[in-house]
């Protein structure tokens, strides 16, 4: 399966130099999906005119966020230097604590193909 995973150009960027390595998601219908073995295409917002393809070697579920990010190097999961305080605000910008209750969430362990 080869799913596109869209990303604001800071963290496209850390994608293609090789230091993000970890993509974390709710765990929602379309990530369930998901197999070790699968591709990922890391598309770049907004134009979405460049394109990294990585392949899916690690899957690992957790309840929630905060209880993700105490197990990563934060530069594998987002931008370097953002504390964890910081990381949660972001992510609450995307998904709801409800929507981390109903489906937890996900990290997906690539590498660069």
């Amino acid at each position: 399966m080869e799913m596109n995973v869209h990303l604001h150009p800071d963290v496209f960027e850390i994608v293609k130099l090789g230091i993000k390595d970890i993509e974390v998601r709710v765990n929602d219908e379309k990530r369930r999906k998901l197999n070790i073995g699968d591709t990922l295409v890391f598309l770049k917002r907004p134009l979405e005119d460049e394109s990294i393809r990585a392949k899916v070697v690690g899957l690992e579920y957790y309840d929630n966020f905060s209880q993700l990010i105490n197990c990563y190097d934060m530069k594998r999961i987002y931008l370097e230097g953002y504390t964890k305080e910081n990381y949660l605000k972001e992510m609450s910008r995307f998904y709801t604590e409800e929507e981390q209750k109903e489906f937890g969430v996900v990290a997906i362990i690539f590498e660069k193909e």
